[in-house]
């Protein structure tokens, strides 16, 4: 059963929700959201994402990493061989199947990484350094929420969803 969201609340505050989300969208894909200092806009988003499913879960073949971000393996193929080319991805042959290939985080990569995440740490630090540590907690808490809610609709849809949030 369908929901007219006009009927539900209040059409106001849906309509600042749905600004305020394009707005932050396009700060998001402006800034990157990347950092401070020099790592600054230093590593895109597809770059980003991928180092740090490789690093939360592990070396793994194309096909699962691409299942684990809800993308396709020629996405997956075409977004990590720069990063191959660059030495933060490494890829070798399966330990079970040598015809297989597994990408694991390089050492390079996994620096690379956490400089990235240190410079991004800093930022949101920055950005919120007014919040109370609870607020800091409820906006994770609802920025989570809403990016499930969202990948799950995508996937309902058969859209790929490129950010779905690690598993825990």
């Amino acid at each position: 059963m369908s929901m007219d969201m006009t009927t539900v609340g209040d059409t106001g505050l849906l309509d600042t929700l749905q600004h305020e989300v394009a707005v932050f969208a396009r700060r998001a894909e402006q800034t990157r959201l990347g950092g401070v200092g020099q790592v600054r806009n230093s590593m895109d988003r597809a770059a980003y994402l991928l180092l740090n499913r490789l690093d939360n879960e592990g070396p793994m073949g194309v096909k699962a990493l691409a299942a684990s971000m809800g993308i396709d393996s020629s996405t997956v193929t075409r977004q990590v061989a720069p990063l191959v080319d660059t030495g933060l991805v490494k890829r070798t042959s399966h330990p079970e199947d040598g015809r297989a290939v597994v990408l694991q985080l390089s050492p390079r990569g996994a620096a690379r990484l956490e400089e990235v995440r240190s410079s991004r740490r800093q930022l949101m630090a920055e950005l919120t350094h007014d919040w109370a540590p609870e607020e800091r907690e409820q906006f994770c808490t609802l920025l989570t929420r809403f990016n499930v809610a969202l990948s799950t609709r995508m996937s309902v849809q058969g859209v790929a969803a490129a950010e779905q949030p690690p598993v825990s």
